[in-house]
């Protein structure tokens, strides 16, 4: 009896599992889902009004613009992979900072660092579009998933029904993005950032940028790391590995066909 209940829980467990796949869109990959959207993106806000408490918000008109510019037009190409976004991009008031990131909800912010390393709007599109791709490919959800199995000790029965309507702490979420304040900011590993990389070409393509400028900027940040009294936080949570680089080049040929049958449009320069 004990060892038929057993095997009907791991029935049911991979039952659970299997209900809450994920398909990433672009490269199709399919990760399990155990939390509930809304749960995610509810904590995403608050975190993310968090984060405007930490930081002052740019009064720079030209980086506002390129960033509502670019925004705008990756939010349309982005629309069926994030139905549930209203966006919002924030640029913080913060030049020695190279960074990025992207909440579920659709909340985006760059700071102002960033615009002293690009060379031209596609460029900052090639950021904003590898931070929504995180976004989209639901990373957040699957590593909260893996913990759910890891502190379940493989007991999932009923975990979707735990997680819909439990909350998940602003920390935490902070903490998953990356963007917590000390040693417990995770990041991304190398697969997921390499997984961004690729979802991120073909949405900037998608919405009319060069991919090739994905590249570019990843090869000069790269050259760069180092340089300087600290490493920039962009690369610190989002490491430029050199596979990272042959791996966007084998995209491109696939994001450049994207990006030609679209009509193209001049990246603005930084002044």
């Amino acid at each position: 009896m004990k060892d038929y209940y057993g095997r009907f829980l791991l029935a049911v467990s991979w039952l659970v599992i299997f209900s809450g796949c994920h398909s990433v869109p672009v490269t199709g990959r399919r990760t399990v889902d155990l939390v509930d959207d809304k749960a995610v993106v509810e904590s995403s806000k608050e975190a993310f009004e968090d984060t405007k408490k930490r930081y002052r918000i740019s009064t720079n008109a030209t980086y506002n613009d390129m960033l509502d510019r670019v925004g705008d037009r990756i939010a349309r190409v982005v629309f069926w992979d994030a139905t549930d976004a209203e966006w919002e991009f924030v640029v913080f008031d913060a030049p020695n900072e190279i960074n990025a990131f992207a909440m579920a909800g659709g909340k985006v912010a760059v700071f102002s660092g960033v615009f002293s390393v690009i060379d031209n709007e596609a460029q900052l599109a090639s950021i904003v579009a590898h931070e929504i791709a995180h976004v989209t490919a639901k990373h957040v959800h699957e590593r909260l998933s893996q913990q759910i199995m890891i502190d379940g000790g493989g007991y999932v029965l009923g975990v979707t029904a735990a997680t819909s309507s439990a909350s998940i702490a602003t920390s935490s979420i902070l903490d998953l993005y990356g963007m917590g304040t000390g040693v417990a900011a995770l990041g991304w590993d190398r697969n997921k950032e390499i997984e961004a990389d690729e979802i991120g070409m073909i949405y900037m393509a998608r919405a009319g940028y060069d991919p090739a400028e994905a590249i570019t900027l990843m090869e000069k940040m790269e050259v760069n790391t180092g340089v300087g009294p600290a490493v920039p936080a962009y690369l610190s949570t989002h490491p430029a590995y050199p596979e990272r680089i042959l791996k966007m080049t084998g995209v491109l040929p696939e994001a450049e066909e994207i990006y030609k049958n679209r009509v193209v449009i001049s990246p603005t320069v930084v002044n």
